[in-house]
């Protein structure tokens, strides 16, 4: 029986996978400075390990016999995930593998000093290494799937997704976003908020993280919380890794961090254990993916029903109980305050799509070999007054410098996180039709029909479906950005 040996093989892979998981999460979060080196080498080496065995000689035999085998449906499911796994890693040769690995470990190690010190100069050298890989990469994929270089990334984070489908969604978005975000200005002029002021110790803050992460269900026997630079989730599933940073002049974002890294690790923690290890039971695209963390940060801990929630115990645990700040009213119109801004991680739901297209179409760029990386800071400065109105010139660590995604080489992500956007909206709003109490839920801190829709709809299909029958099956529609604008308008035009 050859299935049951594809398993058994793609289960050795995943353990090689958490040890990676885990060591990066290391790098990230803990490892001391001068560990790098030794680190990038040790982890480009598992990199080439795994990428051995996912190549293994005898996978093709196993494969073809597994095909003519009688199956049940779930396994035919399960072994074709496998073989788009094998047949992903087969097209690329092992030494590409290791030396983007090194390259990109390298560069986003330095890349952590040298954004600090907005230094251009210093990360140029090394991200031209990580597109040239990249470009090698995309190449390869592309001749073997017959698409475009910058397709073949993006289908490695989104399957199924185009840039033809994304053209035409960022279009549609470009024709409303730039008027809304000018009705949401004129309409906030009149609907002030007080700053809450800090400082606010750090651990007083991961107090507060710690507390939202019980409310919203984070499994603590499975995971933790750390700090890095950027906030990430890794780990794997029963070993979930999430990151904040702090800033003891503004509590809320660290603990907007928090949620949204919340969302992303309950995805996880509540993928289907029977798949455990398998290509099968992953999550289905980091579109999807991100659909969960918005969910948590947008949908949920920006609305009106959990600043009730949030208010009292903000004010309790930072000891503000009389500051007229942390009033529900406040927190309210506090975390749905619109303002154009440089950092993408910080940006409002209203004008974030801007940050997102603005790297789409530089990355695409990149890829294509229609721009250098010499172009970059000219091309952001540009495509920042136009989406948003706000010049980056000279200004690259809140520039182009401001993401680790390059640095890692992880060309083809940042479509995710709007797509991610549309379907949150999407899922919240066939929540509430399936759910006509959910909103009053909230407001009362009990979200166990909330998570038990997720769970139901989303979590426990992990990637049986593909991401448009997934979606289809949760909200009886495929992809609809008209889910995303209404919410926008409901939200911000009040």
């Amino acid at each position: 029986m050859y299935y049951p040996e594809l398993e058994l093989h793609f289960r050795k892979m995943a353990r090689l996978n958490h040890l990676e998981a885990i060591c990066s999460w290391d790098q990230a979060a803990m490892m001391p400075p001068g560990g790098n080196t030794a680190r990038g080498e040790a982890l480009a080496e598992l990199a080439l390990l795994v990428h051995t065995q996912a190549t293994a000689p005898q996978l093709e035999e196993w494969f073809a016999g597994a095909e003519r085998e009688l199956l049940g449906e779930a396994q035919r499911i399960s072994l074709a995930a496998m073989k788009r796994r094998w047949q992903q890693a087969a097209l690329l040769p092992g030494d590409l593998v290791q030396a983007k690995s090194l390259a990109a470990s390298r560069c986003e190690h330095q890349w952590r000093t040298q954004r600090r010190n907005n230094d251009w100069a210093g990360f140029l050298s090394n991200l031209t290494e990580v597109v040239k890989l990249s470009r090698e990469e995309a190449a390869v994929r592309a001749a073997h799937a017959g698409i475009g270089p910058y397709d073949a990334l993006l289908d490695m984070y989104e399957p199924g997704m185009t840039t033809m489908q994304l053209d035409i969604l960022f279009d549609d978005i470009r024709e409303w976003l730039p008027p809304l975000i000018l009705q949401v200005e004129e309409n906030q002029k009149s609907r002030g908020y007080t700053l809450p002021v800090g400082p606010f110790p750090v651990e007083r803050q991961k107090a507060l993280g710690l507390k939202v992460m019980r409310l919203l269900g984070f499994d603590f026997d499975h995971g933790r919380l750390d700090v890095s630079t950027h906030p990430f989730c890794g780990g794997v599933p029963t070993d979930v890794r999430i990151t904040t940073r702090y800033d003891e002049a503004d509590f809320m974002t660290a603990l907007l961090g928090v949620i949204h890294e919340t969302g992303h690790a309950r995805y996880e923690q509540n993928l289907p254990r029977a798949w455990a290890g398998l290509p099968v039971g992953e999550a289905r695209s980091m579109g999807v993916h991100e659909s969960q963390s918005l969910m948590f940060e947008m949908q949920l801990a920006r609305s009106w029903e959990f600043a009730q929630l949030l208010a009292p115990m903000s004010a309790e645990i930072l000891e503000r109980g009389q500051d007229s700040a942390f009033h529900p009213e406040n927190i309210y119109r506090f975390n749905t305050r619109m303002k154009r801004g440089f950092i993408r991680v910080n940006a409002d739901e209203v004008t974030y799509p801007g940050h997102i297209m603005l790297r789409y179409e530089i990355e695409r760029a990149l890829i294509e070999g229609k721009m250098e990386v010499t172009d970059i800071p000219d091309a952001w400065d540009e495509k920042m007054q136009a989406y948003l109105g706000l010049s980056t010139r000279d200004n690259y660590s809140e520039g182009c410098m401001q993401d680790i995604h390059w640095a890692c080489g992880s060309f083809g992500y940042f479509p995710s996180y709007t797509l991610g956007a549309i379907y949150a909206a999407q899922e919240f709003a066939a929540a509430e039709r399936d759910i006509p109490q959910l909103r009053g839920n909230i407001s009362r801190g009990d979200l166990t029909q909330l998570m038990d829709w997720l769970r139901n709809h989303i979590w426990q299909k992990a990637s049986t479906l593909s991401t448009d029958e997934l979606i289809r099956s949760a909200t009886g529609d495929g992809l609809n950005v008209s889910f995303f604008r209404r919410h926008l308008e409901r939200r911000y035009l009040a």
